[in-house]
């Protein structure tokens, strides 16, 4: 490129930086004048490494807490991800179209591979006699507590289907979300085996996050992903790929993930002839097995066999 060309190329620039910050009422030469001192950016920087690796805070000296703290930190990034997916989604209400919902909710659906597919991190990568030394020390702490989890959920269907199933023909698809939220399904998971009582760690989340899920359900009732599947043209909603990654968060976040979890306990916190009950006393035996709990986000999606036979194995890729 000659210099005539780099001159042209730099005055049309300047002609459009001008025009952006002059349309801002922004003083452009002093935006020019800000550059000569700001700092180049740098990876560290804008990625703010020294702050994530800082914020691993074990509670024991024992080595495995690490990698336990370090994996759930890493969970909990992937559901920001999720949730970033789903929000765009809501944003187009009405506007969606059948290839790029497929898109959005395709990579929610790696984001979930990448997470089980990790998750042998948990199952084979600690020592089960450090991590049954430090979990004494998170109590009443769980991944239970997991309040993106539950949005997540919350973000894909109809409130209703959250409803825990011996409770669910109480209600229809329009009834109260204050309602039905006294009967979500994961309540059953946070109570102590021997007395039914609400253990601490359910206490503890309701307290901080049940007004913000309460909103957030409400907020998502016309625009979870149900119900932006439903509001699409009939032509739309034959999308084969949408409707096979739609299919397949069911599965991700129905069965696969509350699966690899209950094999991490069984390998961690049973024992024979009694379990060890987890972090906060939540009845893992019955509330991690998909099978007990038929969670399923789009029910119109499957087949009547597909469905009887619901969370008994693992979906694969």
């Amino acid at each position: 490129m000659s210099e005539k060309n780099i001159d042209t190329d730099l005055t049309e620039l300047i002609s459009k930086l001008k025009s952006k910050y002059e349309e801002n009422s922004q003083d452009f030469k002093a935006y020019l004048e800000g550059l000569l001192y700001q700092d180049f950016t740098s990876y560290w920087d804008y990625i703010q490494v020294d702050t994530l690796l800082s914020l691993q805070k074990p509670k024991t000296k024992l080595k495995d807490e690490s990698i336990f703290i370090m994996y759930h930190q890493i969970t909990e990034l992937y559901f920001k991800l999720c949730l970033h997916e789903f929000e765009q989604l809501a944003e187009l209400k009405g506007k969606l179209k059948a290839d790029f919902f497929a898109m959005r909710v395709k990579r929610i659906n790696a984001y979930f591979r990448n997470l089980t597919n990790s998750f042998e991190i948990m199952v084979d990568g600690m020592e089960k006699e450090q991590f049954l030394k430090f979990r004494m020390s998170l109590l009443p702490a769980s991944g239970f507590q997991s309040a993106q989890y539950r949005m997540i959920e919350i973000c894909s269907a109809n409130f209703l289907r959250l409803v825990d199933k011996d409770h669910r023909g109480k209600f229809s698809e329009q009834s109260n979300i204050e309602e039905m939220f006294e009967f979500i399904y994961w309540k059953a998971g946070a109570t102590e085996i021997e007395t039914g009582k609400k253990t601490l760690t359910l206490t503890q989340f309701e307290a901080k996050y049940a007004p913000a899920l309460i909103k957030l359900a409400n907020d998502c009732r016309d625009c979870n992903l149900w119900a932006l599947y439903k509001g699409l043209p009939e032509a739309e909603k034959q999308n084969v790929e949408l409707i096979t990654q739609l299919k397949k968060l069911d599965q991700n976040v129905n069965v696969n993930w509350p699966l690899i979890h209950y094999k991490s306990a069984v390998r961690y916190l049973q024992k024979h002839p009694s379990d060890v009950a987890a972090t906060g006393g939540t009845n893992w035996q019955k509330y991690l097995p998909p099978r007990f709990q038929v969670r399923v986000f789009f029910p119109e999606l499957w087949n009547a066999e597909e469905l009887s036979e619901w969370g008994k194995s693992a979906f694969l890729d």
